[in-house]
């Protein structure tokens, strides 16, 4: 196995660094017992974003945040990445960290097209999905705004581009009220500053991303919940119009119950008073409930492994997965 142990304490407020194809990453884990639930952030965002629902969820068996290469308390790389690269990375921490397998994998927004790579490639590895809005490949011939109403709406809002810290902290603010501090002045802070990350990783989510998980195969016969949120995002409702957002809301809606029925016994859930952005924030009530039915339908995991010990980078699983020159893990 291509990893180390636990390597140092993090600048954090939660977690511990691990080191994985020659870079350190964050992993925070609290409760026990399995299948552990695993969080994947989506765009710009970070496993302590999900502090509320980790801390509930660690009452009634293992949960893991983390952060990707390139976001949050990890090591920076360049940005986007293959989800693939997300998905081996991910594999490879989850070992490292000594976390057992199987894992109940809950993916938000672009954290969702990372789940489902991950599902593909390491199917005896999931025992359950949940998806949070999630990235799918039917965005593709979604419904889009007029040129004009496009110009309209970005003219409306140029003054507070030009400030986007000043902006972007009353959302956040809201969003993580109820996070404790310091964590939650630290990830305001990290967000502020930060808030570009959201637009470096989803830069190919359109152009490669999507495409990758459509061709990537078929999903485990596994548990699957998809949560959908019919509210409008205040992340969104300054840049676009109110009714093309629901528009957009109604095309989806039809999208996810495809994509649900596209494995056997999967559901989708409604959630008509929470945006995309902000789903696991208003309706925690909803995604905790929805893992506590996936934890009772999934398989039991097996003895939990220990972390593999370092050995030289020369040694390290980072060869390519394809004609990329990237390694493994990205």
């Amino acid at each position: 196995m291509s990893v180390a142990p636990f390597i140092a304490a993090s600048p954090s407020p939660l977690g511990r660094l691990y080191e994985v194809c020659g870079r350190h990453l964050l992993l925070h884990r609290a409760g026990s017992g399995g299948p552990a639930v695993v969080f994947l952030p989506g765009a710009g965002m970070v496993g302590l974003g999900y502090l509320n629902l980790h801390q509930q969820v660690s009452q009634f068996t293992t949960a893991v945040l983390y952060d990707r290469s390139g976001t949050g308390w990890s090591d920076d790389i360049a940005l986007p990445r293959s989800a693939a690269n997300v998905a081996h990375e991910l594999h490879s921490l989850l070992a490292a960290a000594g976390v057992a397998a199987p894992y109940i994998l809950v993916g938000h927004s672009l954290g969702g097209a990372y789940v489902r790579r991950f599902a593909q490639l390491y199917p005896q590895d999931v025992a359950g999905l949940l998806f949070l809005d999630p990235s799918h490949e039917g965005y593709l011939a979604s419904p889009q705004q007029t040129f004009t109403a496009q110009v309209r709406q970005m003219l409306a809002v140029l003054p507070a581009l030009l400030n986007m810290k000043k902006f972007y902290r009353p959302l956040f603010e809201e969003m993580f009220a109820a996070w404790p501090d310091p964590p939650r002045r630290q990830l305001i802070d990290y967000h502020l500053r930060s808030w570009r990350k959201s637009l470096q990783e989803g830069k190919n989510l359109m152009t490669e991303v999507l495409g990758e998980i459509a061709e990537g195969g078929p999903l485990p016969d596994r548990p699957m919940i998809v949560l959908t949120a019919m509210g409008l995002d205040p992340f969104m409702a300054p840049f676009s119009d109110v009714a093309y957002l629901r528009e957009l809301n109604v095309f989806k809606r039809g999208m996810y119950a495809d994509f649900a029925a596209s494995v056997p016994g999967g559901v989708m859930r409604e959630l008509p008073d929470a945006g995309h952005s902000t789903l696991h924030t208003q309706r925690p009530d909803a995604v905790i409930q929805a893992l506590r039915d996936l934890t009772q339908a999934a398989p039991r995991p097996g003895p939990t492994p220990r972390p593999a010990p370092a050995r030289s980078p020369a040694a390290r699983d980072c060869g390519p997965v394809s004609s990329a020159p990237i390694g493994r893990c990205g």
